[in-house]
C-alpha cells in the first residue's frame, strides 16, 4: 500500500534569471508509454498482446495495482508525469528530449516473432505534450514493433503533435537526418539518434536507399562517424550545441565496454559532438566526462509499466531520473549536471524517498569512478556530476 507520509518535492538547483548564453536542457531514458500505460490512459489500444506469458496488456495494470494500489481509470494525459511535471517547470529548461520506445498506432500488424510489442494509441499522444517534449530520438528497439504501417503512423502523430524527432524515416536518408531544434541568439541545438544491434534492434529494421527504417550503426566498425563528421561541419554554425542519441547496450548490468567508451570518445574527437545522451539499460549507469564532454551510458527507463514484475529488483529499475543540464554556449562547456531522482508508483513518476536519493548517488558514484567521474549529492533529493 501506499505510505501515508508525503515525499516532499526535490528543490531544484538555484536558478536565478538565465544568463543570456545559458542551455537548459532536459534529457530523460526510455519513455515507454505502451502496454500498460497506454491502458489506463483515456484511449486504450487493443489490449492483446503478443508475448509469450502476458497476452492482455491490461495485466501489466493488475500487477501494478496488486503492488501499491488501486489506480483511478482513466488518468489524465499528465498524470504518469506526477511530481516530474513540477521540477521541470521550477528547472525551466529551454529544451526537453526523450527517447521515445513505443510505437504511436492502431495497427493490428505487429512484428512477428519479436517477442514484446509496444503501442500507445495514437489518440494518448497529448501525454508527450504534456511533458512538453520537443524532440524524440527514435532509433531504438521498439519503434517497429508494429511493422512499417505503424511506423507510418508514429511519424504522422508526432508531425501532428508538432513534436519533432530523428532517428527513423521512409529510407536512410531520412533516419540520419538530425533534428534541429532553435535557441536564443540564433542558436541551434543540433539532435542525431542512432541505434546499435546490442540494444536488440533486429538487422532488416535498417533504413536503406529504398526501405523505411531506424538509424542503424555499429559500435564495432565505426568508420560511419566519418560521414557523420562530414555531415556535422556541413550542418555547424557557431554557438550550435550537438548530441547524439545512442541506443546501445543490454537491459540489465552496469559494465560499460571498451568499444563502447572508444565509439563515445570518437564521436567526440572526430564529429565534435558536446553531449552523448545513451540509453537502453532499464536502470541508470555510470556517466563519464570526456575532454569535458559528458557521456550518458545509460539513462535508465524515465517512465514503464514494469512495476508490478518480479526479478532484477536489485537494479531498482523503478528509480528513475530526470536529466538537467545547464550549458555555456558562448565558451561551448557544461557548466553543471544536476539529477532528480523519482520513483515509478501506481504508473506515475513520484518524488524518490530519501534513502532512494542516497541509493543512487552511492550506486551512480560507485560505477562514474570507474570512468573517472564521481557523483556528488549537494542536496537532500538532487544529485550531481562531479567530473
Amino acid at each position: 500500500m501506499l505510505s501515508d507520509q508525503p515525499r516532499p518535492l526535490p528543490e531544484p538547483p538555484s536558478i536565478d534569471a538565465i544568463p543570456q548564453n545559458e542551455l537548459r536542457l532536459f534529457l530523460c531514458g526510455d519513455v515507454m508509454t505502451g502496454r500498460g500505460l497506454d491502458q489506463v490512459l483515456p484511449y486504450p489500444s487493443k489490449p492483446r498482446l503478443y508475448e509469450s506469458y502476458v497476452k492482455d496488456a491490461r495485466d501489466y495494470v493488475a500487477l501494478a495495482e496488486q503492488r501499491y494500489g488501486a489506480i483511478a481509470r482513466p488518468v489524465s494525459f499528465d498524470y504518469i508525469w506526477g511530481d516530474a511535471l513540477n521540477v521541470l517547470e521550477q528547472f525551466a529548461p529551454h529544451l526537453r528530449i526523450i527517447n521515445l520506445e513505443t510505437s504511436i498506432t492502431s495497427s493490428e500488424r505487429y512484428w512477428p516473432d519479436k517477442g514484446i510489442n509496444y503501442r500507445m494509441h495514437p489518440g494518448n499522444t497529448p501525454c508527450l505534450q504534456a511533458l512538453k517534449t520537443d524532440g524524440c530520438a527514435l532509433a531504438n528497439n521498439h519503434l517497429l514493433d508494429w511493422g512499417y504501417e505503424g511506423l507510418r503512423e508514429t511519424l504522422a502523430s508526432l508531425d501532428k503533435a508538432g513534436i519533432g524527432y530523428c532517428g527513423a524515416g521512409q529510407n536512410q536518408q531520412q533516419a540520419a537526418q538530425p533534428l534541429i531544434l532553435p535557441l536564443n541568439g540564433g542558436r541551434r541545438l543540433i539532435l542525431f539518434s542512432m541505434g546499435t544491434s546490442s540494444s536488440g534492434i533486429p538487422p532488416e529494421w535498417a533504413a536503406s536507399s529504398e526501405r523505411a527504417g531506424v538509424n542503424l550503426v555499429s559500435e564495432y566498425q565505426t568508420d560511419w562517424i566519418e560521414a557523420l563528421a562530414a555531415q556535422v561541419k556541413s550542418l555547424r554554425q557557431p554557438g550550435d550545441l550537438l548530441v547524439c542519441s545512442v541506443h546501445w547496450g543490454g537491459n540489465w548490468g552496469y559494465r560499460v565496454p571498451r568499444y563502447r567508451r572508444e565509439m563515445a570518445h570518437r564521436l567526440i574527437n572526430q564529429a565534435g559532438v558536446d553531449l552523448i545522451h545513451g540509453h537502453s539499460s532499464h536502470h541508470a549507469i555510470g556517466i563519464e566526462c570526456y575532454r569535458g564532454r559528458p557521456i550518458l551510458y545509460g539513462c535508465g527507463d524515465f517512465i514503464n509499466d514494469y512495476e508490478g514484475i518480479r526479478g532484477m529488483e536489485h537494479y531498482r529499475g523503478d528509480l528513475s531520473l530526470l536529466y538537467l543540464l545547464r550549458f555555456d554556449l558562448q565558451q561551448h562547456r557544461l557548466l553543471q549536471l544536476s539529477l532528480c531522482p523519482m520513483q515509478i508508483r501506481q504508473m506515475r513518476l513520484q518524488a524518490a524517498s530519501a534513502a532512494d536519493v542516497r541509493w543512487l548517488r552511492q550506486t551512480l558514484h560507485r560505477e562514474s569512478a570507474r570512468l573517472g567521474t564521481g557523483i556528488e549529492q549537494p542536496a537532500a533529493r538532487w544529485l550531481q556530476l562531479r567530473c
